[in-house]
């Protein structure tokens, strides 16, 4: 354990902001599996609502600073591109 007083708090916040990120990359992930799920059962509808959802958490974890703009990005654009070949 860290004896100076600004580096417990450092330890403090981390653990908060991990806490946090976990809880975010935990949505992105259902998310995505979700997306999953309809184009498995062939669902289009159902996989384009989902995409849908998927793509706004996806993006707000990506603004947040959570996931890099471009991996938030490649994981849009791998759903996207996935859906669009269920045609």
């Amino acid at each position: 354990m860290a004896n100076i007083k600004s580096a417990k708090k450092r330890i403090i916040t981390s653990r908060k902001r991990a806490e946090a990120n976990k809880s975010v990359k935990s949505s992105v992930k259902t998310s995505i599996r979700k997306v999953y799920a309809a184009i498995d059962s062939n669902d289009k509808a159902n996989a384009e609502t989902a995409l849908k959802a998927a793509i706004s958490t996806i993006e707000k974890a990506g603004s947040k600073g959570v996931y890099h703009k471009c991996n938030a990005s490649r994981k849009v654009s791998r759903l996207t591109k996935a859906v669009n070949k269920m045609a």
